[in-house]
């Protein structure tokens, strides 16, 4: 199965990239399908692929960050949404204006360029997995991924605590607002992007002209799909950035470690010292995805960085393969598009496909025409409409297949490149010039 699915990626034209153009290629036409059958009005549709494209987004670039600390080192960090939620509380910090006593905002912050609070949150979140790692890297396997969903929880329960509710820093009112959580009330990001370009009035000229389209209030309809848009060019500058990372000396001492730390040490490599800047440049990433993920969403509380977004983290890089960024890009856009808002979409879909299937109100009704007149209709109807609620079996369900059937993940191991250029074309053409057999 494992050759079947190289023989087909090889197929592909554009290689990788290509693989990854016709995948949410195929994701897209499915949710424009769905929501052709739902009745969706165009601007339904464009809202339906703006969600989309945000989620597929926001899980393609944490899979990739993950990706550097477990595909290429071997480090096992459960502790993602600690970090992404450092990452967004400290920009709120930084770029939310100074606190007006009436305001809305019970707190303020330190009134600095969203640049600058974006630069802020990444470095504080790279600075924790510095603390995390300086005595956590000694420990291997389960015992450094029981440090790292420590940490998150501690993180979590640090923003709840009323110390940090509110304080003063530099003279300002500040704090991250406990478990009511805190307003982001900055400039718009998008705004803040375009004016910083010198094209905002450019982009206020493309939502007015979208109205011959969209009549009424076409702004956020635009503001999803462009920031959507943006999603997908920071993804495929985490690519970039973790392919040559991975060509680099430097990746191929990481990939040295995650195959075998002590044969690394052992050839005079401070592993220590490696696994320490691969962590903390993960961490970074991890910060910078959850300042995009929440960035936009208007207040941010601490109960929403539970435990099961790390895991639905794994999930994603399971189903495409660690130790591939390709892998981890299929399996991020996999995960939003089937198994994070896929169960909603095919939920409405069955509902409009047979509106005239109702389903039992609990478990015992459905299970029981199955049991005593082998009648399955009620038991498939009831699990249909409990689909959303089913969500983490399903999940579940996956994993096992995988493991069974895909231990490498859906593309399968994949070679990986250790040099930024062919050697295998370099050593061909040395064998060729010396008139020898490349066999021998």
């Amino acid at each position: 199965m494992s050759v079947d699915v190289d023989r087909f990626t090889e197929r592909i034209p554009g290689g990788d990239a290509g693989l990854i153009v016709l995948l949410l290629a195929v994701l897209y036409a499915a949710y424009i399908v769905s929501g052709v059958i739902l009745g969706f009005s165009l601007r339904g549709q464009l809202n339906s692929l703006a969600v989309l494209t945000f989620f597929i987004g926001v899980f393609a670039m944490l899979a990739l960050a993950l990706n550097l600390h477990w595909g290429y080192t071997g480090l096992f960090n459960i502790g993602i949404v600690g970090f992404m939620a450092v990452g967004i509380y400290v920009m709120a910090l930084v770029s939310k204006p100074l606190y007006e006593p009436g305001s809305a905002a019970q707190v303020g912050g330190l009134g600095l360029p969203l640049i600058v609070g974006i630069i802020a949150g990444m470095v504080a979140s790279a600075l924790l997995g510095l603390v995390v790692a300086l005595p956590a890297l000694r420990l291997r396997a389960d015992y450094l991924a029981i440090v790292t969903i420590a940490m998150s929880e501690i993180v979590r329960f640090s923003f709840l605590s009323s110390q940090f509710q509110q304080f003063q820093l530099f003279g300002r009112r500040v704090g991250f607002g406990g478990g009511s959580g805190v307003i982001l009330n900055y400039t718009d990001p998008l705004q803040a992007f375009f004016e910083a370009f010198g094209l905002w009035g450019a982009y206020q000229g493309l939502i007015e002209a979208s109205t011959a389209i969209i009549p009424t209030n076409p702004k956020p309809v635009i503001d999803g799909l462009v920031y959507g848009a943006m999603l997908l060019f920071f993804v495929a500058v985490y690519f970039w950035l973790l392919k040559r990372t991975g060509e680099s000396p430097f990746g191929r001492v990481l990939k040295a470690i995650r195959e075998d730390e002590d044969v690394a040490n052992s050839l005079g490599k401070d592993t220590n010292g490696f696994k320490i800047k691969s962590f903390m440049l993960g961490c970074a990433l991890m910060g910078l995805a959850g300042i995009l993920w929440f960035m936009t969403q208007g207040a941010v509380t601490p109960n929403t960085f539970r435990p099961r977004i790390t895991f639905f983290v794994w999930i994603a890089l399971i189903i495409g393969g660690a130790g591939s960024n390709t892998g981890s890009i299929v399996g991020g856009a996999m995960f939003a598009a089937l198994l994070y808002q896929g169960p909603r979409y095919l939920k409405n879909v069955i509902e409009e496909i047979l509106p005239t299937a109702s389903a039992p109100s609990s478990f015992g009704p459905a299970i029981s025409p199955l049991l005593s007149e082998a009648d399955p209709l009620p038991f498939i109807f009831y699990t249909l409409d409990s689909v959303r609620q089913l969500q983490l079996v399903i999940m579940g369900l996956v994993l096992v297949w995988l493991m069974h059937n895909r231990p490498d993940g859906l593309l399968g191991h994949r070679k990986e490149t250790a040099a930024s250029i062919d050697l295998t074309a370099r050593r061909g053409r040395a064998v060729a010039a010396d008139g020898g057999d490349e066999d021998e």
